[in-house]
């Protein structure tokens, strides 16, 4: 903790020295980037270097599958929930639970979705799990309506972005400073009590910037409880940020950004969910024993990021700090109890109703450099980048639980276990992460090898007594990594360009299972994308071969073993396509057709037999559970220079939830279903628009999950009305 402060402090004088020492000074950022939609965004400079994916323009010289969503992608829908915006990018697997995505399950080609633990998540290029290394399961996610982009970037992200290279990597692009003065005020309301009121206001001088934003969202939930009560959530988030720069034209430029958030949640949310009897009867139901199921969360960050661009040389540092609160207290022993007493029909014995508060304090700091060096060597071309990253994390867990009896559909307080009884821990980690990668340009031809080192320390303790004197028992974990890759692309005319990659795949595993192994695959990808007579086309096949496979226990995915622990799969091989086809067809009198059809297959399978208490009896050619093999998302709408409506059609085959091959049982089975997502806005004068998004459009009932306990429904449809004020 003090080498990190003691970094970060050292960041800071140095950075600012740096600025400091440049005679002149302005600030205006120059804007090349545009967009399919033919909007400009503002380029950063060096800091695109940081990013996933960088913008829309800058995507297509990666050597592989890249996407990125910028405002006027999000917009379309007005949505808060990663998930629903998560459709609009091929190659991602999804799993709901919440309907809001609060919580969401992520994974990229054929990874677990499990908490979004096997992929490497970030907020401006800077790792934003809880505890990226000694407890990955993200347990908290960044608020999706303050975002102006969203990147996902696979195969290719192996190198430059880590420590979880299996998938790729997940970036979140918060709200830039802009270049003038200006802002906006958006209110909404509509189904289950939603209330959202959502302003922004920022702008620069000639050398300085700064922007603030607000975020308040609550509802009531759309699930009932016997005797009513709230089943919704209550969303609070603040970001700041504010910049000084030299000049523009300055011979070394820089600039220096603080960034400021604070998210404080809470969710009314449970891990009970229902029997297929009650599930068919009314799938929007809570059980009697979930009713004081609630999670307190807060969540801060603050980074300092020093950029600098003198001639062909761009440097980027940030140092960075995150601390995650939270609180779950949730029912822990509902798979000791019947659905009878989980429902209240029945009364539960004295005591028999534990509710566990799953109190864990989280903390990840760090500091990160990034060079670039572009390099022309006659008619080779280079773009050189090497980073270092020092990262430290750790989740500390002190946990207790409460006893109820359950009478008439309503809980009894009682008994009181002692502090630290259900889960005295503390997980750590201290990760040191060297990436170099060079883009050679040959004319036509574009070459990307590189290679990732990650060196990494582990450590879980637990403890018998709440003042931990008494060590329990100690285990330590390190491990070090070389991951390779290699992209190569070849642009066969103007239209058309073939990408293909070879990359390992890394995922480390955590201290607490000895005889657990890494993740680890050798990840292949090749395509060709272009445009053809106004539409454009990307289709990339991609085979994961993995030596061992992961997974983990956790009360999300119903495991009732000891949190944390972790269990080796073995060897697995996944198949898969994923493509795109977009365009954007002009009628008559200014009015255009914007349409696209984004799809995925996936083929998972282990490739070897065996018996696991977390994976079953696994035989050979058993599919992955969680896992649709079709995934298929259609959009279309009319846009006009003052209104636009949008539709979107979501499709996901049938998904089985426990390792296996042939037809799904019901009972195993997650629903084949389509959901139709409406949006569309009106400009009622230049600075003032009115929008409807309308989501399940058809009111669709289907099922998410069959676990942690029970099967978990899909929002129902659900209508927000709103209107946005911008100056």
């Amino acid at each position: 903790m003090l080498k990190t402060t003691k970094l970060m402090y050292g960041a800071s004088a140095f950075a600012l020295t740096c600025l400091l020492a440049q005679p002149a000074l302005s600030t205006e950022i120059p804007e090349v980037a545009v967009s399919a939609d033919d909007e400009v965004y503002a380029y950063d400079g060096p800091i695109e270097r940081i990013q996933v994916v960088g913008s829309k323009k800058d995507g297509s010289a990666i050597p592989g599958s890249a996407t990125r969503l910028n405002a006027a992608d999000l917009d379309r829908f007005d949505s808060s929930d990663i998930l629903r915006v998560l459709r609009q990018i091929p190659g991602v697997n999804i799993q709901e639970e919440d309907g809001f995505g609060l919580r969401p399950n992520i994974g990229l080609r054929g990874t677990g979705v499990e908490r979004s633990e096997k992929i490497t998540i970030m907020e401006d290029g800077v790792l934003i799990s809880p505890a990226p290394y000694a407890a990955p399961a993200a347990y908290y996610f960044p608020t999706t309506a303050r975002m102006e982009a969203v990147e996902v970037r696979k195969g290719s992200a192996a190198v430059k972005f880590g420590p979880r290279s299996v998938g790729g990597a997940l970036n979140l692009v918060s709200r830039s400073i802009p270049d003038e003065f200006s802002g906006a005020v958006e209110v909404k309301a509509g189904s289950f009590d939603q209330r959202t009121i959502h302003g922004f206001a920022g702008g620069s001088a000639k050398n300085f910037g700064g922007v603030i934003e607000y975020y308040h969202a609550e509802n009531d939930g759309f699930k009932d409880l016997p005797k009513g009560g709230d089943t919704g959530y209550d969303i609070t988030d603040y970001l700041i940020k504010f910049r000084v720069n030299t000049d523009e034209d300055a011979d070394i430029y820089q600039s220096l950004e603080v960034k400021y958030t604070n998210t404080d949640g809470d969710s009314n949310e449970t891990y009970v969910g229902l029997s297929d009897a009650d599930f068919a009867a009314d799938p929007y139901q809570r059980y009697a024993a979930s009713q004081l199921d609630f999670m307190d969360t807060q969540h801060e960050q603050i980074s300092l990021t020093h950029a600098l661009k003198a001639g062909k040389l761009e440097l980027v540092t940030v140092a960075y700090e995150n601390d995650f609160k939270r609180d779950w207290f949730k029912l822990h022993n509902q798979s000791k109890l019947s659905f009878d007493v989980l429902s209240g029909r029945e009364n539960s014995d004295v005591d028999a109703l534990q509710v566990r508060h799953n109190n864990r304090v989280y903390r990840s700091r760090g500091i990160q450099s990034l060079i670039g060096l572009n390099l022309d060597q006659g008619d080779i071309d280079h773009d050189l980048e090497m980073s270092l990253r020092y990262h430290e994390d750790s989740e500390d867990r002190l946990q207790y639980s409460e006893f109820f009896t359950l009478t008439n559909g309503q809980m009894i307080a009682g008994a009181v276990s002692d502090l630290g009884s259900e889960g005295n821990r503390i997980n750590s980690a201290e990760a040191w992460a060297f990436m170099v990668q060079d883009t050679i340009t040959i004319d036509e031809w574009t070459l990307t090898p590189g290679v990732r080192y990650e060196s990494i320390a582990l450590n879980r303790r637990d403890w018998n007594d709440e003042a931990r004197i008494d060590l329990k028992s100690e285990k330590i974990n390190s491990l070090k990594v070389i991951v390779p890759g290699i992209g190569l692309a070849y642009q066969i005319a103007d239209n058309t360009r073939l990408v293909g990659g070879l990359y390992k795949g890394f995922n480390p595993a955590g201290a607490g299972s000895t005889d657990a192994s890494e993740e680890s695959s050798w990840n292949v990808e090749a395509g060709v994308s272009g445009e053809l007579s106004g539409i454009s086309y990307d289709f990339v096949g991609f085979w994961s071969d993995y030596s061992n496979v992961l997974g983990t226990c956790a009360s999300s995915n119903g495991c009732l073993g000891d949190i944390g622990d972790q269990f080796n799969g073995g060897a697995v091989d996944v198949l898969g396509l994923e493509a795109s086809i977009s365009s954007d067809f002009v009628l008559t009198n200014g009015i255009s057709m914007p349409w696209s059809i984004l799809y995925t297959w996936t083929d998972a399978e282990f490739s070897s037999t065996f018996e696991d208490s977390f994976w079953g009896d696994v035989v050979s050619g058993d599919r992955l559970p969680y896992l649709p093999s079709h995934q298929l998302t259609l959009n279309t709408g009319l846009h006009a220079d003052r209104w636009s409506v949008d539709l979107s059609a979501n499709y996901v085959s049938k998904a089985r939830t426990d390792a296996g091959h042939g037809a799904i049982a019901p009972s195993e089975s997650v629903d084949a279903r389509w959901v139709v997502d409406l949006g569309a806005r009106y400009s009622l004068l230049e600075n003032i628009d009115v929008f409807i998004s309308v989501d399940n459009l058809f009111d669709n009932v289907y099922s998410v999950a069959n676990r942690p306990f029970g099967k978990r429904p899909g929002k129902p449809r659900s209508v927000i009305v709103g209107a946005k004020f911008s100056f």
